[in-house]
């Protein structure tokens, strides 16, 4: 990263109103919001409840009826808005890229705009494009068309990246993908929030997604009257109010496993072997390992199959015949929840841990997942028996005060 690059900026709404000709009540009614720098705060809410509307007016695509917008404090609400985009980034569904443009071109689209040079572009393309987990050599010159739908998404995040803008707006980025694919990128996400330290407002529907990637969490009626805006934590285990807990849903406790991440468990190794590795060798790792089974990596140490014993004798000896491919991984950001959805799939209950370039890492276990799941569950537990004795210990006080007040009077 350079020096230069920006860290987050604080936003501040105050009275944020948008009224549309015709409609007698407004869209958006009078939203006071302070967000901080280097915060990921997510708006979700039901559908028409004007949280993207709230979000489009930040970036002025959507011009404010009332109201005032503050960006580290400076007002913005009275500035060009064209001036005010290109200091902003934008992440859309479906990414928004121009067909006709190169992933290159599309990447370097703000900051041709605002006059860098042509060898700082591209040292920025090639720097993006491999924060966002893609080969630049691979990627540069290819169009839209030619990327799957995650790749498009993280060209996406990359042009929206493009000039370090400290803020980055995202409007359900990720809702027109898979969910396999929406949540590697949503750990790709949280990777790189890591790493940049941007202000993100971020946009869904899914409570879920809100929990796994906000530093909080604004619930929305409707006109965008907050409901709660909280902490994923405060919001599971403390819901404001009905409307709150039918967002949180059933099962509290077990969304709380969207807020502990694979790095926070015990990740263990695993016996491995490579595509080139000789077939002796791996019968003599096999044998040595002690488990009857072994991952297999391929050429660049990414995981492949699943080989056991057996497989290597039924196929006599073949790899391209032996084993099972290898369905799912995580990566060290993903959440537990990922992790034992994954693990669920697979009946030998493991999943591979995987690096960024999805190098392998380690291998997380359903044993290690059930019993993460009974601390997280005794965790609440607890914390709701502490809130109960405190309730009935501020019960107990205002009983003996009035107690104490009603002696006091008959003595008088």
């Amino acid at each position: 990263m350079s020096e230069s690059e920006h860290h987050g900026a604080s936003i501040e709404l105050e009275n944020l109103t948008k009224r549309y000709p015709g409609s007698a009540q407004p869209a958006v009614d009078n939203v006071n919001m302070e967000i901080k720098a280097g915060e990921v705060v997510i708006f979700v809410g039901p559908s028409g409840c004007g949280k993207s509307t709230t979000l489009k007016m930040i970036n002025r695509l959507i011009e404010p009826t009332g109201g005032r917008i503050r960006i580290d404090g400076e007002d913005v609400t009275d500035m060009d808005p064209v001036k005010l985009r290109r200091r902003l980034g934008y992440a859309i569904q479906s990414a928004g890229l121009f067909p006709h443009m190169t992933v290159a071109q599309n990447i370097g689209l703000v900051p041709k705009m605002i006059g860098w040079s042509k060898s700082r572009i591209a040292s920025r393309v090639e720097e993006l494009l491999d924060l966002v987990g893609l080969d630049p050599g691979e990627f540069h010159g290819r169009y839209p068309r030619q990327l799957s739908g995650g790749q498009q998404q993280r060209v996406g995040v990359a042009r929206a990246l493009a000039a370090d803008p400290p803020v980055l707006l995202m409007d359900e980025p990720f809702g027109a993908v898979d969910p396999i694919t929406r949540d590697h990128l949503q750990d790709e996400l949280i990777r790189l929030q890591h790493e940049l330290h941007k202000t993100i407002v971020f946009v869904t529907h899914d409570f879920d997604e809100a929990i796994k990637i906000g530093d909080r969490i604004a619930v929305l009626r409707e006109r965008s009257h907050i409901a709660q805006f909280d902490t994923p934590e405060a919001i599971l285990t403390n819901p404001a109010d009905d409307f709150v807990s039918g967002f949180v849903g059933a099962g509290a406790a077990l969304k709380r496993l969207n807020l502990t991440r694979v790095r926070d468990v015990e990740i263990t190794d695993y016996p491995t072997v490579t595509v080139d590795d000789p077939l002796q060798e791996i019968f003599n790792r096999l044998r040595s390992s002690g488990t009857n089974e072994i991952l297999l990596l391929d050429k660049r140490r990414r995981p492949y199959k699943w080989v056991r014993r057996g497989d290597l004798m039924r196929a006599r000896g073949s790899l391209a015949r032996a084993g099972t491919l290898v369905s799912d991984t995580v990566t060290r950001d993903a959440t537990l929840r990922d992790a034992l959805e994954a693990v669920l799939t697979d009946n030998a209950g493991r999943v591979a841990v995987t690096g960024r370039r999805g190098e392998y890492t380690g291998v997380v276990d359903m044993e290690t997942l059930i019993n993460s799941v009974h601390e997280l569950l005794e965790a609440d537990r607890l914390e709701a028996l502490e809130a109960q004795h405190e309730l009935e210990g501020q019960r107990s006080e205002v009983t003996h005060a009035e107690q104490e007040g009603g002696t006091e009077g008959r003595m008088a």
